[in-house]
C-alpha cells in the first residue's frame, strides 16, 4: 500500500505580538519605578535568620556606625511636627519650606543648629556632606531630645505610640549601641527593634 506523504509546513512563530508585551511591560516598570535612594549613613548589619519585618508606619530608625548617629522618621506630618517642637526647644527657626522639604529627606546625622544646611542641600548631596551624627553627650544630648519629641509628634499626629529600631553595624562597639539603648530605657522605651540582615538557616 503506497504511504501518503504528508507537506512539511513551516513552524515559524510570528512574535511580534510578543515583542510588544514585552516592551509594554518594560515601559510600564521603568515609569512606575522608583529610584533608591542612598542611606544617610550605610551601615554592614549583623546577620540573622529572624524574618519580621519593620512597621510601614509609627516607626523611628535610630542608625549608628562609624561612631556616628543618624535618625529617621516615619510619616511626613509627624516629621514636621517633630521639627516644630525640636525648634521651639533649641530657638532654631525652619521655614515652612524648610519642614515641607525635612518632611521628605531620609535620615540625618547633624546638630539642629547645622540641620537647615542639610535640609538645603540636593538629596544626591546630602550623603556626601560629611554628617558628624546627632550629639548625645551628658552636656548636649540632642539625640535624647529627638526621641521625646518624636514620640509626642506621633502621638499628636496619629494618636499612637511611636515604634523604635536600632539599626546598627556589625563592627560598632557596643558601649555605642549600649549608649543609644540606655537613652530609648531613659524615658521608659523598653521594646525595640534590632535590624539585622537575612541570611540562611544553619542545617
Amino acid at each position: 500500500m503506497a504511504k501518503i506523504k504528508m507537506k512539511k509546513k513551516s513552524m515559524s512563530t510570528d512574535m511580534t505580538a510578543m515583542c510588544d508585551v514585552a516592551f509594554l511591560l518594560l515601559t510600564f516598570f521603568i515609569l512606575t519605578a522608583t529610584a533608591k535612594v542612598p542611606e544617610a549613613l550605610p551601615v554592614d548589619t549583623p546577620s540573622s535568620t529572624v524574618q519580621t519585618k519593620l512597621p510601614e508606619t509609627d516607626l523611628a530608625t535610630i542608625t549608628i556606625g562609624k561612631g556616628k548617629i543618624f535618625f529617621d522618621l516615619k510619616g511626613r506630618e509627624v516629621r514636621k511636627r517633630t521639627l516644630e517642637l525640636m525648634s521651639e526647644k533649641y530657638g532654631v527657626a525652619f521655614t515652612d519650606d524648610d519642614k515641607t522639604e525635612f518632611s521628605l529627606m531620609e535620615g540625618f546625622g547633624v546638630p539642629i543648629t547645622s540641620l537647615k544646611q542639610i535640609i538645603e542641600m540636593k538629596a544626591a548631596d546630602r550623603s556626601k556632606a560629611g554628617q558628624p551624627g546627632i550629639p548625645k553627650d551628658s552636656l548636649d544630648n540632642q539625640l535624647k531630645e529627638w526621641v521625646y519629641n518624636a514620640r509626642i509628634a506621633n502621638i499628636e499626629v496619629a494618636d499612637k505610640e511611636l515604634q523604635f529600631a536600632i539599626k546598627g553595624d556589625a563592627k560598632e562597639e557596643y558601649p555605642a549601641i549600649r549608649k543609644v539603648m540606655d537613652i530609648l530605657q531613659d524615658q521608659k522605651i523598653n521594646t525595640f527593634n534590632l535590624v539585622t540582615g537575612l541570611r540562611g538557616k544553619d542545617f
